[in-house]
């Protein structure tokens, strides 16, 4: 007779909880608060003894100081009385009782002020002794406690320069100190797969965007080349050539803001007048046909950064100033200045007025002045939020200001 099978049993339980593990007795964790009130109680004690050992000694000497006779009689029969302590009555002879008294209770008086001053004195001075070493003992304790947090800051500052592969990997005891460098290792592995994951996903829609608008460029210059095309679908090429031209822009633009969002790991002396004037040399056919004049001093100023970057930042600016004008009697100023030890780019131009509280929005990707950058011919509208997002990439910050009587001041400002 054949038997049925065992049902299958459950497979065990984990044991192993993936959440941090609280010790059995939380209380005797060796925290830093359980460490200060240990070491500043030690020390509160220890100077407490030393101050009460030291006046205990000090009372001693002024007890034994008092003990000495106030005077001594060396002559029966005469009654002579000589004190080193008490003047009034040495070498006094057949002094009356009463005057005798008053002159022992005056010195009785006299040499206990004494012992008190004496004491006094020496007991500050001790106090004194006894607050500068604890002044000193407790600085060096302190740095001693709070010497990861130097750690950690300096990790810290590392990682705001790009390197996110820092580590502070503090080891000691397990208190809230390694708790918060453990926590900050954690976030920079997190960040660092996060900016990992950013740089390849840029990649690679860098090369998915652009080839397929490529294959779309090249395929409308071929049939555009063909004189027996018709007419209607050559100005149909013609449009979709444009918006062709108008999404790479795009492409071009979002990808320059994502990868300028960071910081600039890799910094080389850059003239910023070298910049700014090439940046003039490509807008001026531009400008030439728009009747505005390009006009400014540039001096020279090295700064270090990405030379790509920076040009980026005077092209836009250079160019949303010529777009942006009054068109026949326009013009525009681009200058270069080494100012407060920073070096700064400045692109003033004429234009139409611009209301303070629209300064903002100019700088917000695809937002222009009282429109939304779509459906224009003069840009995608990301130029200004490159600029900014480059500006911070290297340091500096940019600023629009509104120019008396029309148009912008844009002010980039960066370290050097």
């Amino acid at each position: 007779m054949a038997t049925t099978p065992a049902p299958p049993t459950a497979p065990p339980k984990p044991t192993w909880d993936p959440r941090r593990q609280e010790p059995p007795f939380p209380w005797l964790r060796p925290t830093i608060r359980i460490r200060l009130t240990l070491l500043y109680g030690g020390m509160f004690l220890i100077a407490g003894i030393l101050l009460l050992s030291i006046i205990y000694l000090l009372a001693a000497q002024a007890l034994n100081t008092g003990n000495e006779p106030l005077f001594k009689i060396v002559d029966g029969n005469a009654i002579k009385v000589t004190s080193t302590t008490c003047t009034a009555v040495d070498g006094a002879t057949n002094l009356p009782l009463e005057q005798f008294n008053a002159a022992i209770s005056t010195c009785i008086d006299h040499q206990r002020q004494v012992a008190l001053d004496n004491l006094l004195s020496r007991s500050l001075l001790a106090l004194l002794g006894l607050a500068i070493i604890a002044f000193a003992f407790g600085y060096a304790m302190a740095g001693r406690v709070l010497s990861p947090l130097g750690r950690i800051t300096r990790t810290a500052r590392a990682v705001a320069g790009s390197d996110l592969s820092r580590r502070i990997e503090l080891d000691g005891p397990d208190d809230e100190l390694k708790e918060l460098a453990d926590t900050f290792d954690d976030m920079l592995e997190r960040l660092q797969r996060a900016f990992t994951a950013q740089q390849r996903f840029v990649g690679n829609a860098s090369h998915e965007l652009r080839t397929p608008l490529a294959i779309n460029r090249t395929l409308l210059e071929v049939h555009l080349s063909d004189p027996a095309a018709p007419a209607e679908l050559q100005q149909l090429g013609k449009t979709l050539l444009a918006t062709n031209e108008r999404s790479e822009q795009l492409v071009e633009g979002l990808l320059l803001l994502a990868r300028s969002d960071n910081q600039i790991v890799e910094r080389k002396p850059v003239d910023l007048a070298e910049v700014a004037s090439r940046a003039v040399d490509q807008v001026l056919s531009e400008a030439d046909a728009k009747g505005v004049e390009i006009r400014g001093e540039r001096a020279p100023v090295i700064v270090q950064g990405n030379g790509v970057l920076l040009e980026r930042i005077a092209l836009n600016l250079v160019q949303n100033a010529v777009r942006y004008n009054v068109p026949g009697d326009g013009w525009v100023e681009v200058t270069t200045e080494f100012q407060h030890g920073q070096a700064v780019l400045v692109v003033s131009n004429t234009g139409p007025v611009v209301p303070a509280y629209e300064i903002d929005n100019l700088f917000e990707p695809f937002r222009r002045l009282r429109t939304e950058r779509t459906g224009s011919d003069k840009g995608v509208g990301l130029g200004l939020s490159i600029a900014r997002s480059v500006a911070r990439a290297h340091g500096g910050h940019i600023a629009a200001v509104p120019r008396e009587g029309g148009g912008l001041v844009m002010r980039v400002t960066l370290p050097i």
